[in-house]
């Protein structure tokens, strides 16, 4: 997520514990804390993806997620 976009969201957040926002305001800020919370779970979900467990045996397993064990 660009700076300017981080930047923004915590100008509303700031805002809106001081004098509050006004209704476009608030539909900003929420679009920007989908977009936000929507790269968190990628980046996350990329790092779990090229996570392994070392075994003791030295071999590597990687992690699979609970849908795949259904």
């Amino acid at each position: 997520m660009e700076r300017e976009k981080i930047e923004r969201i915590n100008f509303l957040a700031r805002k809106s514990k001081a004098e509050g926002l006004t209704d476009a305001e608030k539909a900003e800020q929420a679009l920007l804390r989908q977009e936000y919370v929507a790269e968190i779970r990628a980046s996350f979900s990329a790092t779990l993806d090229s996570t392994v467990i070392l075994n003791p045996d030295g071999t590597k397993t990687p992690l699979k997620s609970k849908k795949d064990k259904k």
